[in-house]
C-alpha cells in the first residue's frame, strides 16, 4: 500500500501530541455538588472508567481513519518488466555480386541474412538499422525497435545491380557512422560483413574507422568466404576470393572491436552469437503499477465509527444531568 498524499499522515502524531498536551498540561481540577453520591457510583467507578475509555478509543479511531482516508491510500499491483540500456546497432552488409557464391548454403547472401535474423531475435529493446553496400551504399532500414519491419526489409535484400557492383567498405562505414553520430545512446555499434576488399569509393576504410572511433562507435568486422582462391557464382562465372583480412582487422582494432572470419554458415552464426554476448545490454528493472483506490474504505470506517460513538453516547453512555 502507498499513499498519494502521504504528508497528511503527519497529522496522526500531531493529533496524539495535542491530546497528550491537553490531558497532562491543561488538566484542571473541578468539583461538583450532588445530593447523593450513590447516583455517581456507576459513572466514576470501574464501569464509568470503561465507558470513558470506549468513548475516547472510538474518537481516536475515527480521527485516524479520516486522516488515512484523506491521505489517499491505494494498493499497487506491481509487475516487473525488463528494460535494457539501449544500444544502437547498424548492420552493414556487402551485397556485391560475389555474395551469390555458394560456398555458404544456399549462398553467402542468404546465409548472412539467416544469421542476421538470429542476431536480431536475441536483442531486446535495442535500436537496429540495416545498410547495404556495393559500389554505393543504401540505407535499407533506419534505426528501429520494430524488429518485424526490420526482418521484412532484411528478407528483401538482394545483390547490387551491375552498375552498382563493387565493394566500397570505407564509404559504407562512413554512412553508418553518419546514421549513428547523432544518437544519444551510450553504446553505438556497427557490424560490417564483407566478402571482398575495398575497391570503390572515395574514403579509405581505416580513415572511416578513425572517424567512427571519434564518435565512440565500435566496428565489428566479419570476413565471409571460404579459403578457396576461386568461387563459382551461378550465371556469373568464377570470382576470386580476395578478402582483405588485414584491412578488416585494422578497422576493428582502431575502434576497439574484433575481427572475425566466417568460412561457413555455422561459423557465421557463431560469430553473430559472440558479438551478441560482447555487446549484451545491461538489464535494469522498470516498474509498471496498477492502482486500486482504497481510501473510500477508511472514510467509510470513520463515518461508521462516528455513528457508533454517537449511538453509545445517546443510548448507553448517558450524561448526568
Amino acid at each position: 500500500m502507498e499513499f498519494l498524499y502521504p504528508n497528511f499522515l503527519y497529522a496522526i502524531p500531531l493529533f496524539f501530541l495535542i491530546t497528550l498536551f491537553k490531558n497532562f498540561f491543561l488538566k484542571k481540577s473541578s468539583s461538583i455538588q450532588v445530593s447523593n453520591h450513590r447516583s455517581l457510583k456507576n459513572h466514576f467507578g470501574y464501569q464509568g472508567k470503561l465507558k470513558i475509555f470506549i468513548i475516547r478509543f472510538l474518537f481516536i479511531l475515527t480521527i485516524i481513519s479520516l486522516i488515512i482516508g484523506i491521505s489517499r491510500p491505494r494498493i499497487s499491483s506491481v509487475s516487473e518488466d525488463v528494460k535494457v540500456e539501449v544500444i544502437d546497432i547498424i548492420l552493414v552488409l556487402d551485397t556485391s555480386s560475389s555474395m551469390l557464391a555458394e560456398d555458404f548454403k544456399p549462398n553467402r547472401l542468404e546465409a548472412v541474412k539467416d544469421a542476421a535474423n538470429e542476431f536480431i531475435a536475441n536483442r531486446i529493446g535495442d535500436r537496429i538499422g540495416l545498410l547495404v553496400f556495393g559500389k554505393e551504399t543504401f540505407i535499407q532500414c533506419p534505426l528501429t525497435i520494430d524488429y518485424a519491419v526490420l526482418n521484412n526489409l532484411l528478407a528483401e535484400v538482394t545483390v547490387m545491380e551491375p552498375k552498382y557492383d563493387g565493394t566500397a567498405i570505407g564509404v559504407a562505414i562512413a554512412n553508418a557512422v553518419n546514421r549513428l553520430r547523432g544518437s544519444d545512446s551510450e553504446s553505438k555499434v556497427i557490424i560490417l560483413l564483407s566478402d571482398g576488399s575495398n575497391n570503390a569509393g572515395s574514403i579509405d576504410p581505416i580513415s572511416a574507422a578513425k572517424i567512427a572511433k571519434e564518435y565512440g562507435i565500435k566496428v565489428y568486422t566479419i570476413g565471409a568466404g571460404t579459403k578457396q582462391s576461386i568461387t563459382q557464382i551461378p550465371g556469373r562465372g568464377f570470382v576470386r576470393n580476395e578478402i582483405d583480412e588485414e584491412t578488416l582487422e585494422g578497422i576493428a582494432q582502431v575502434t576497439n572491436a574484433k575481427y572475425f572470419r566466417a568460412i561457413d554458415k555455422n561459423s557465421l552464426s557463431s560469430i553473430y552469437s559472440e558479438i551478441d554476448k560482447l555487446e549484451k545490454s545491461e538489464i535494469t528493472v522498470s516498474y509498471f503499477s496498477n492502482y486500486k483506490e482504497v481510501y473510500i474504505w477508511f472514510l467509510l470506517a470513520g463515518f461508521i465509527l462516528i455513528m457508533i460513538s454517537e449511538f453509545f453516547r445517546t443510548f448507553y453512555l448517558r450524561k448526568i444531568i
